[in-house]
Formats: C-alpha cells, structure tokens, sequence
C-alpha cells in the first residue's frame, strides 16, 4: 500500500474510532442554575415529598438557622394538643400577663389582665403572628412560666425528630439558644398537617375579625400560587426572611422550607421557583447550580476557595465552620419520613 493511501488509511481508523467513543459516552446530565435571594451563610432550604416523604431539594437542610415566628408552629402544635386532649377549648380565655403585653411587635397590643380566646389566639398566631398572644399561650400551658413552655417545646421537638431545634420563647424573638434547621421545620410542617388535619384550615387562613376590626396577615404566598394553602412565616435580622409552605394540588403534596432570605418578596419568588422545579421532572432531574445573592454568574461555586486561598471559618457567630455551605452541587438526600 503506498504511503498516502496508508495515512488515509489510518485517519480513517482514529475517525471511526472517535464516533465510536462518542456514541458509546453517556451525556453528562443537564444542569440549571437557581438564583438564591440571601447570602450563603444565611441560606437553607428543603423541599420535601409530604406523600412520600422522599426529599427533593435541599441545600444546608440540617445546618442550624434561627426559626423566627416559625417558631410559633411549635406552639401552636402544643395548643392543638391541648385542644385534642380537652385541656383547652376554642372558648377557654387566656389571660395576657405583663410579660406577654410587654412584648415588641408584631402583636395585637393586649393589656395586662385582658384575655383572649383560643380560636381568636389561633388566627393571631397564624395570621398576624402576634407576638404578645403566642407569650400568652405559652404561659397559659406551661403552668404560668414560658421558660417552662419553651422546654416542653423543646422536648417535643426531640419527640418528633426534630434533632437540632431547641426552643427559648414561644414566639420568636431573639434568642442565641433558640436555633433549628430547614429540616426540622419541613419535619414540623408534615406533623403538623398529618397529626392536626382539622385545624390546618387556620394555616390557609389571609385575615381575621377581632374586635370589630379587620386583621391582615403577612403571608403573601396564600392566593399567589394556586395549590398553596399554608403555613408560616417569619423575620427577625439575625435569620432573614423564612417561610414554611404548603402545596397541595393535581394529586402532588410539598412542603417547601426557604431560610435567609434579603426580603419577603425575594423569598417568595424562590419558594414559586422551588415549587415549579419540583413538579417538572425534567428540572427535579438537573444538577442545581446555586448563585447566590451578589455572586457574578462567572464566579466559582459558593464555598469553593480561589486557588491559593483558604475557605473562611464562619461568618455567623456560634456557627461551627460545617455550618457553611456545602460547595456541592444543591440535590436530594435520604427520604424524609413524615412525622407522627
């Protein structure tokens, strides 16, 4: 064979040899990049599965966040429970003590020695998110003390799985001690709806009548996105905007967690945006490339140090450095069971 025919020979070869690695290779999966509205110390975020439990997004699930007035789902599981048990009715009167009026907005601005009902303390904590009304309760129940309250808040949370919440107050506000995960507060969303399914209508719940006035509520997500019907949120600075919400429609059922956020309009995009991935397969399937607020498109991945540099320890204080975010790509992890 002469030497120009060998060489064509040969390019022949290695041509084939390529379309037959290239038709053998399997695709690397798609991948799609997810705006964050909060910096990445702040951030967490899970969306669970409440039929099945199986978690389907979630970036620093289990790091340790501030609840806020998340915080007020705990106590309003430990009033259903008095409700259930017959401790309490939806008429009972809960008497507001100076410490419970003295207690900074958002509240209802009670009076001390003036008393409430357990329906109207209901709709206050779940609508308004009233500060002065979840002390109240709290005190009521926890036999006149609400340090008594938050540690059988606490110890429920430990009875429903929720391992990294502890709780200091009844309603929210500042504490170092009072922390919990994206995690639990899904774990506390589920239980909250399976174990109580005849109160979960006052999650739904937009505004409320007391004492001839007209009470409007913060959670912008209730006739925004059609399927949600609940359930909380929260804002205090040192946690950034949260919210719990839930999604029941066309035979799907999620529980939505989004931690940290910059504002609430932010935090509301992100969690439409969680719940439209969610419920297009081809999306749920893609790898999530998370940008945070203020990174560059072209920046690395959060988390992942420049060549030549270290990763910082911590930017919030009391927060180990295994509470930053992780550089890994935002997936899903074990299943999440619901809670009894």
């Amino acid at each position: 064979m002469s030497r120009p025919l060998l060489l064509l020979h040969k390019l022949l070869v290695a041509f084939a040899f390529l379309l037959l690695v290239a038709g053998c290779t399997t695709a690397a999966p798609p991948e799609s990049v997810l705006a964050v509205p909060a910096q990445p110390q702040k951030y967490a975020a899970i969306v669970v599965d409440a039929s099945t439990g199986k978690t389907l997004f979630e970036v620093n699930s289990t790091a340790q966040r501030y609840p806020a007035s998340l915080t007020k789902m705990m106590t309003l599981y430990m009033l259903f429970e008095a409700l259930e048990s017959g401790r309490v009715s939806k008429e009972t009167q809960i008497p507001v003590s100076d410490h419970a009026a003295s207690q900074p907005p958002t509240k209802l601005r009670f009076r001390r020695g003036e008393t409430i009902d357990v329906d109207s303390a209901i709709r206050a904590m779940v609508v308004k998110s009233a500060n002065d009304v979840a002390v109240a309760v709290g005190e009521y129940l926890g036999g006149g003390s609400e340090d008594q309250f938050a540690a059988m808040m606490t110890a429920k949370a430990r009875q429903l799985g929720m391992a990294s919440t502890s709780f200091r107050n009844a309603c929210g506000l500042p504490d170092d001690g009072q922390v919990t995960s994206a995690r639990d507060m899904a774990v506390l969303g589920i239980a909250l709806e399976h174990r109580f399914p005849q109160h979960f209508h006052y999650f739904s719940e937009s505004d409320f009548m007391f004492r001839g006035r007209l009470v409007r509520g913060h959670n912008d997500m209730l006739g925004r996105v059609r399927g949600v019907d609940g359930i909380k949120t929260g804002y205090i600075r040192a946690s950034g905007y949260n919210i719990v919400t839930s999604y029941n429609a066309d035979g799907r059922h999620l529980i939505v967690v989004v931690m940290g956020a910059q504002s609430a309009r932010q935090r509301n995009d992100h969690v439409e945006a969680l719940i439209q991935r969610s419920l297009a397969p081809t999306v749920a399937d893609a790898q999530t490339r998370l940008m945070y607020a203020g990174q560059q498109p072209a920046s690395p991945l959060p988390g992942v140090p420049a060549p030549g540099t270290t990763a910082p320890s911590s930017s919030l204080p009391g927060l180990a450095a295994s509470d930053l975010p992780s550089p890994d790509l935002a997936s899903p992890s074990s299943p999440l069971l619901p809670a009894q």
